[in-house]
């Protein structure tokens, strides 16, 4: 650590700038209308120094916090920030992810100049951007029907609001008030964030803030340094599979090719192989195949590590434009988010089991097991969107089983309460459980997935976008694989239940029950 800074100062100083991106968050969950941000927190909240860096990160969704420094830097450079500024965007190809995460960046002047000094940048998932699809998730054939696609663009000058911006966006939802009401408390948590931050800053110098991001760069990037020369050298390949992309049923490959150099201190993940992209909508932009790079290092790292943009330096990423991690213009992209991200992650894993076998688990559920259900509440005579991803099993790691029924590597979410369920949607709730005997089989079992039943009280389209039908969750070092994923439905009047297509939409009478089985996680070693 360079001279003239004291590691106790440099701790104090993350820790209070990871306080702000927490509270940040916090603000935002208790001020949302949608239970989607308010009960299922899928919102993330981040800090960056004047470069548009990352230096701090709130606990919430990876899939987010990864992509959300190339959404900062994209704003940055397409406008000119001034005092009161907020940007919104959600553009998948300026660094966002898909269409219904929104991205707010705001600049923070501590000083009178006219450069920020820092900035600071909330996203969220919106359970309705427009589109051809209720909740704006379906399988569709190009970017342009998934929704209102947002550029950067000033939603509040000089601290007033762009009314105009406003009405341009609710005019294309089908939840306006839902909508408005949650993008006004994303603004509301930049203002916090900007708040907070100035406090901070009149305990530090300019030139000191700048030493201090500086050097909390340079030491996320050692302790990163320092985990790769634990690793054992040389070149490791894996590769799985998307079961299909809702147009064709043809796989989709993913393949990874890890490069581990412990005497540089370096990394190249390199996914060459991997398929072209595709016509459904799993495509992953370049920025999301980089959120799960940095996921798979942040799990590498001890407990309580800053992870920021140094976290990122010994890494060489390696994609080939227009693959399905690194989609090009028009791919549809909102199943890539949720399920290619997913899929990117139990390969690289895959991988690295083989450098480090007694640190990586076995394949969580893989898939975040999206449903919208969308349609006119009869109890409001209103439009409705319920978006939730469904948790599944996590994978056995070497020396414990795997947990059940949780939300596991990009997705850090919860499910929707019950309770909370029925009262904001036209939903009833028949079952809610543990799917019993989906964890794959070994020394240390994974956990189950789950199972989660609703009957529909008003007509309705509802959306899949899900994965692990076909490919199981792999267990490791002999273990089992975790069970697939199932979907059915149960019309009114029928003896029988239709299963449901992975990635698929259809408009269901009332009284139809949905059940959703999850994938439980893959097991590890073999049972003695």
């Amino acid at each position: 650590m360079s001279a003239g800074i004291d590691p106790v100062e440099l701790a104090v100083f993350h820790n209070a700038m990871t306080s702000v991106a927490e509270e940040m968050g916090a603000a935002l969950r208790r001020s949302a209308l949608s239970p989607n941000i308010k009960e299922r927190r899928d919102y993330s909240c981040a800090i960056f120094d004047d470069e548009a860096r990352v230096i701090a990160m709130g606990d919430h969704m990876p899939v987010h916090l990864g992509s959300m420094p190339m959404s900062v830097a994209s704003a940055v450079r397409a406008l000119a920030l001034h005092r009161g500024d907020v940007v919104i965007l959600n553009d998948p190809y300026a660094g966002g992810t898909h269409l219904p995460d929104i991205t707010m960046v705001m600049p923070v002047f501590a000083t009178t100049g006219d450069k920020p000094s820092l900035y600071v940048a909330g996203r969220a998932h919106h359970s309705d951007v427009g589109g051809m699809f209720a909740g704006s998730m379906g399988p569709a054939r190009e970017i342009f029907q998934e929704g209102i696609r947002i550029p950067p663009t000033h939603i509040v000058r000089s601290g007033e609001m762009q009314t105009d911006v406003v009405r341009l966006i609710l005019s294309n939802v089908r939840t306006p008030v839902e909508r408005q009401g949650d993008l006004v408390a994303q603004i509301g948590a930049c203002r916090i964030g900007e708040q907070r931050l100035l406090e901070i800053c009149e305990r530090f110098t300019p030139t000191r803030i700048r030493h201090l991001c500086d050097q909390l760069l340079d030491y996320s990037e050692q302790l990163l340094r320092a985990e790769l020369r634990s690793l054992k050298a040389g070149e490791y390949l894996a590769e799985d599979f998307l079961d299909d992309d809702g147009v064709s049923t043809e796989r989709i490959k993913i393949a990874a090719t890890l490069r581990i150099d412990p005497t540089a201190e370096t990394l190249e993940i390199d996914f060459a192989g991997t398929s072209h992209q595709v016509k459904g909508s799993v495509n992953a932009v370049r920025a999301i195949t980089l959120s799960a790079c940095l996921y798979v290092l942040r799990c590498l790292l001890p407990n309580g590590s800053p992870t920021t943009a140094g976290t990122l330096r010994p890494l060489k990423l390696k994609t080939q434009p227009g693959s399905v991690v690194d989609a090009e213009l028009p791919a549809a992209v909102a199943g890539g988010n949720v399920e290619t991200s997913q899929r990117i992650v139990d390969t690289i894993l895959r991988a690295l089991a083989q450098a480090a076998p007694d640190r990586i688990p076995a394949a969580s559920a893989g898939t975040m097991s999206n449903l919208t259900i969308g349609g006119v509440d009869p109890r409001t005579q209103l439009p409705f969107t319920y978006y939730e991803t469904i948790a599944g099993g996590m994978g056995a790691g070497p020396f414990r089983d795997g947990a059940s029924g949780v939300h596991t590597h990009m997705t850090n979410s919860l499910n929707t309460p019950i309770e909370a369920l029925e009262f904001a949607f036209p939903l009833r709730m028949k079952q809610y459980g543990y799917r019993s005997g989906s964890g794959g089989s070994g020394e240390y079992r994974g956990g189950e997935g789950l199972i989660r039943e609703f009957e529909l009280l008003a007509d309705s389209q509802v959306t899949l976008l899900s994965d692990r039908r076909e490919s199981a969750p792999y267990g490791l070092e002999g273990g089992g694989a975790g069970a697939h994923s199932r979907a059915t439905a149960h019309f009114p009047g029928e003896l029988t239940s239709t299963i449901l297509a992975s990635k698929s939409s259809q408009y269901f009478p009332v009284g139809t029950t949905l059940r959703l089985e999850t994938p439980g996680g893959g097991g590890w070693r073999r049972s003695p």
